[in-house]
């Protein structure tokens, strides 16, 4: 019946909207809308300075929270009519199209919530590091990389491996993805950090269990006016690049390797088919790590997670392949007893976990 079914079709929004809940909760939205309508109701308003500034601010933050209201009262109103109108297969129709329009408005007001940081809608870059041990890391590098790349996919993003370090007996050493879409560092934010793999060794002829870390750094690009470079600051090294690529790619110096010599920061390309578009890439992932440089200088408590060693202790997230199966977000504790599908690239309930966590530390 379709009463059943539009009730099962609420259902599937729960989980969408407990999100956007939890994060209003972690939110400033309720306090910030009270203290800025405080303000502007304030008998002397119109001789504040600021006044034009302060009620684009309530404006904004008024929008905000008119949505919230509309959303979750929206909600609970749907639920109602299907039930006050279960025998009435005509006018369910009509809420068929109203819940419809609902799932797309929740959809969109949980992206506009979750994702509104300065830098959120902008492209990154993603770089992968293997930690010590060797082959084992390498190995779980790659699987890394493949799940970054199956997640792109998912959610459609644009995702171009820039550099890729190949290791000696499997996997890799490194590599580094542009990403480019809706919401692409917003998305991949949460992911920055030392990632921890317990699993069976299968490069291991006695079955024993190995523990690998690999590193994932993710960085916003950076617009081009932020940031100026001496060109006296850099060292620029060309070599041949590796991989597949076909002739032109092996025989020519056309990788482009940048060292930055007063921070030491060094960035490298070899994707593109020539030496001066590797070079413009290479400029770009130089200047968006010069940037998030200075913005974390800024923030004097905060360490670079870079300067962490790839080691025990420092992980983010753990995957469990044995002697059971779990992956576990360290920050917000958020678990999933199917790591297949997260080495898949099924991150999106981590993703929103860490927003909603994220959000919590802000308002602390």
């Amino acid at each position: 019946m379709l009463h059943e079914e539009l009730k099962e079709h609420l259902k599937d929004l729960d989980s969408t909207l407990e999100t956007i809940k939890q994060f209003w909760q972690h939110s400033t939205y309720d306090a910030d809308f009270a203290r800025l309508e405080a303000i502007v109701k304030g008998e002397n308003f119109w001789q504040n300075p600021n006044q034009g500034m302060i009620l684009k601010e309530y404006q904004a933050v008024k929008s905000i929270a008119e949505s919230y209201k509309y959303i979750t009262t929206n909600h609970i109103e749907l639920n109602e009519l299907v039930d006050l109108f279960a025998q009435d297969e005509q006018e369910l129709q009509n809420i068929k199209t109203s819940i419809d329009q609902h799932r797309k408005e929740l959809k969109t007001f949980k992206i506009s919530l979750l994702l509104s940081d300065e830098h959120d809608n902008e492209n990154c870059f993603l770089t992968i590091n293997a930690g010590a041990g060797g082959t084992e890391s390498q190995d779980w590098s790659e699987m890394l990389l493949r799940m970054y790349a199956r997640f792109c996919e998912r959610e459609r993003l644009n995702a171009t491996i820039l550099d890729i370090q190949k290791g000696e007996g499997a996997g890799i050493k490194s590599a580094t993805l542009f990403i480019k879409g809706k919401y692409p560092y917003g998305l991949l934010k949460s992911e920055h950090g030392i990632h921890r793999l317990v699993r069976i060794s299968p490069f291991d002829a006695n079955k024993r269990r190995h523990t690998s870390f690999s590193g994932v750094f993710v960085i916003p690009e950076a617009p081009e006016v932020h940031i100026e470079i001496d060109p006296e600051d850099l060292r620029i090294d060309t070599y041949r690049a590796g991989g597949a690529g076909g002739q032109h790619v092996n025989k020519t110096d056309s990788a482009v390797r940048i060292t930055h010599l007063p921070t030491n920061i060094v960035v490298q390309c070899q994707n593109e088919r020539s030496q001066t578009q590797n070079k413009e890439t290479a400029m770009r992932m130089l200047k968006a790590k010069l940037v998030q440089k200075a913005e974390e200088e800024k923030r004097a408590n905060v360490a670079a997670i870079e300067k962490k060693s790839i080691e025990w202790g420092s992980q983010i997230r753990s995957y469990v392949l044995h002697p059971y199966r779990l992956v576990k977000d360290h920050r917000t504790d958020f678990e999933s007893g199917q790591p297949d599908n997260v080495l898949d690239g099924d991150l999106m309930e981590f993703i929103e976990q860490y927003l909603i966590w994220h959000s919590q530390q802000k308002k602390a």
